[in-house]
């Protein structure tokens, strides 16, 4: 069969598509139903503790949906039991995933119950090592749950520097992986707060069929190829962060069957694959400010090639070494990253920090300074700051301080 040929913008432009940003924002306030179906849209939402503008999940949908009610997220995550509509699992890093999605990872959980690998080795060494202190844990859980690792009776001392884990943290973190417990809730400064799953999952999630490792991995491959809209190979296992042995025999197999279709895409150096049912708009007006943990630029070299933006996350680079700030958010607008800013939240005197603006080679500073000046008004409103306080130097700065 002829592959198809996919122009590097038509690529942009589906991937755009795929990932919500050919569709224009809610008018009005956004309800729980908006935020359900946006998460069912990426597939899931990267957990990360840093908390310098807002947690990491929190972003992907502002992203998409603008000042939406952040407390739609908390009741679908750690609600009630009757009003869950995610859990927290190891899928691309620790994620929050829609509750259909469990079925799919019980492989992966029956796995790290048989201490068989797939990852996460010092777990599966801890494991084997600490049997009885595991299920002296899963005892406690038992009579005394829900509980943090910091509730366990003993065995709560970090065993490493800041971020080493305490055993209790281990023996937790096991029985997440292999599915006996997951996130009740979230405490404090984001501690995880742990309890048997049969007892924070409903019911009838439960009770869903489990299918073989095999479907499982297809529908994931499914889901990813539908969130990315076009992918290579890498891409569609990374989502999911999937083995390479088993996304190859999976992907063959979706290939066979039609619902993925091979295409080469212009300046590509690797196969790319469609999904056939992805939208290829003619163009997208787009315009987002985009997390570091952004499931559109999470994957550095997949950004690269969509958007010829190379972009790093610098958050554990020596200040004297940063190109471009702490905590940087790329600026879409259009089907092009244009600019990338550097923002915090300063929530003791209610400004939103922009402590760096910096302008892509190819970008119009006079073109994008309107729309992201707004863009930074529309977040500080979302996280109920006051005031944006915007840096002087810059070609970018100065084009938005003419129009305040």
């Amino acid at each position: 069969m002829k592959r198809q040929k996919v122009s590097a913008s038509a690529a942009r432009r589906i991937a755009l598509a795929a990932q919500g940003f050919a569709s224009e924002r809610p008018e009005k306030a956004t309800n729980l139903g908006q935020v359900r179906r946006t998460i069912d849209r990426l597939g899931l939402l990267q957990i990360d503790s840093v908390n310098v503008l807002a947690r990491a999940h929190y972003l992907p949908l502002f992203s998409r949906l603008g000042d939406y009610d952040s407390e739609h997220l908390d009741a679908l995550a750690w609600g009630r039991k009757s009003r869950r509509g995610l859990f927290e699992f190891w899928a691309h890093e620790a994620s929050l995933l829609p509750l259909d999605a469990h079925p799919l990872w019980r492989w992966r959980m029956e796995r790290a119950a048989k201490n068989a690998g797939d990852g996460k080795g010092k777990l599966h060494l801890f494991a084997r090592e600490k049997k009885k202190f595991i299920d002296d844990v899963r005892r406690q859980l038992r009579d005394r749950g829900p509980l943090a690792a910091s509730d366990l009776e003993s065995n709560t001392r970090k065993t490493g520097p800041w971020w080493g884990w305490s055993d209790a943290k281990f023996a937790m973190e096991w029985l997440f992986f292999a599915g006996e417990v997951t996130t009740a809730t979230r405490r404090g400064a984001f501690e995880r707060v742990y309890d048997l799953t049969e007892r924070v999952l409903p019911a009838h999630v439960l009770a869903l069929p489990t299918p073989s490792a095999e479907e499982a991995q297809r529908e994931l491959l499914r889901r990813s190829a539908r969130a990315l809209g076009i992918a290579t190979e890498t891409d569609l296992r990374d989502y999911y962060r999937l083995g390479v042995a088993d996304t190859k025999a999976r992907l063959a197999e979706l290939v066979e069957a039609g619902e993925l279709l091979p295409v080469t895409v212009e300046g590509w150096k690797k196969s790319g694959y469609l999904d056939p049912a992805a939208r290829q708009p003619r163009y997208v007006e787009g315009r987002a400010l985009l997390a570091p943990f952004d499931p559109l630029i999470w994957e550095r070299e997949r950004t690269h090639r969509l958007f010829d933006f190379h972009y790093r996350i610098e958050i554990y680079t020596p200040i004297a070494k940063r190109k471009h700030g702490y905590y940087v958010l790329p600026f879409l607008l259009g089907d092009k990253l244009v600019a990338r800013v550097d923002l915090k939240s300063d929530r003791a005197n209610g400004k939103l920090l922009v402590h760096a603006a910096h302008l892509e080679p190819a970008a119009d500073a006079n073109v994008a300074a309107g729309p992201l000046r707004e863009e930074l008004r529309l977040m500080a409103n979302w996280l109920g700051l006051e005031d944006v306080s915007l840096p002087r130097a810059g070609t970018l700065a100065r084009a938005i301080q003419k129009r305040l």
